[in-house]
């Protein structure tokens, strides 16, 4: 499993309309292992792991799949049904049409689109009518979904040009980027979409019945997680780090071991949407949260293993990352 993390506006977001439908919300963050306290703390973060979790349990609750962002409930397994109907398709265009085609046959909430000219191929989210929520989440993940499970369809992670939201930021831009993969995100634009060459769509699909098993057991982990990047920079840097953690290795010895001037790996780690400082700062913490959640090992410890010599950098590391502690996060797990 890959250590990844993500900010606590999401969490906020999946859990905005369970009150109103009667759902115990501490018990069900209690449930997946989440401390209450987090939700209060704009810079926390959880792992992808329990916010994959939270997200089916909240969909559970709530008998809804669209989590209250639609006039009327989406029934539980509608998603499962889409994959159903899509799977037997031979290519992406064909799988994004019947996905999209899906979607449309229900008469509210926000729906995704398939618009395609010469060059480029667009996914917009539209809400059915006036009563779609318009603040932003529920298009942001009609786009993620689209895009990920069109990933997943392909085995590849396939490149956006542009992302246009529609609303405004809730979390920070570069949690956006992560979660669009490094495409460049617009905010406060006239449409919510997401914008690739018309040319991606003759990719083939290479899932099956018997794999879309597989990812029907979990597929919001799935597509969180999903590792298709290998040829990116991003990957291969992350690929040395991960395993040197505890002996921090420097971007020269980086970029030496990937045959490249440090310059030129910085380029291009740029172009992805990251720097070197960044990639280590989030394996440091993806590492710490991980770590956290497992019982046995103490604060020293896990220091250690997320790359700190001492216990005291590590602890003001952790607090400026999430808002907390790593004891008040433990504490409340």
């Amino acid at each position: 499993m890959r250590d990844l993390s993500i900010s606590v506006h999401f969490a906020r977001a999946v859990l905005k309309h369970a009150v109103v439908q009667g759902v115990d919300v501490v018990s069900l963050l209690r449930h997946n292992r989440i401390s209450p306290r987090l939700l209060g703390e704009d810079n926390a973060r959880i792992s992808i792991e329990r916010f994959a979790d939270l997200q089916v349990s909240t969909m559970l609750a709530m008998g809804d799949e669209a989590l209250g962002y639609s006039s009327r409930r989406l029934p539980i397994g509608t998603w499962s049904m889409m994959c159903h109907a899509v799977i037997g398709s031979e290519t992406l265009g064909q799988a994004l049409h019947r996905y999209c085609r899906f979607f449309q046959l229900f008469e509210f909430g926000v729906r995704p689109y398939l618009e395609v000219s010469a060059e480029q191929a667009n996914v917009i989210a539209r809400p059915y009518d006036t009563s779609a929520s318009q603040d932003g989440y529920s298009g942001e993940i009609v786009l993620f979904n689209s895009h990920r499970f069109a990933s997943w369809l392909t085995q590849e992670f396939l490149p956006l040009q542009s992302v246009e939201i529609s609303g405004s930021p809730q979390a920070q831009p570069q949690d956006y980027r992560h979660m669009f993969l490094a495409s460049p995100v617009q905010f406060e634009q006239g449409d919510t979409r997401m914008t690739f060459s018309s040319s991606l769509l003759e990719r083939r699909v290479v899932q099956n019945e018997q794999s879309l098993r597989h990812f029907l057991r979990h597929p919001g982990l799935i597509m969180l997680t999903q590792g298709y990047e290998r040829n990116s920079w991003t990957t291969r840097v992350k690929g040395i780090i991960r395993y040197k953690l505890e002996q921090m290795p420097e971007l020269n010895e980086v970029a030496s071991q990937l045959d490249v001037h440090p310059q030129t790996l910085r380029r291009r780690l740029s172009s992805e949407g990251t720097n070197f400082k960044e990639i280590k700062n989030q394996l440091r913490r993806d590492t710490a949260l991980h770590f956290l959640g497992k019982q046995g090992l103490s604060i020293e410890e896990i220091a250690h293993r997320a790359g700190f010599s001492e216990s005291s950098a590590f602890i003001r590391a952790f607090k400026g990352w999430t808002g907390v502690t790593p004891y008040s996060y433990r504490k409340g797990l």
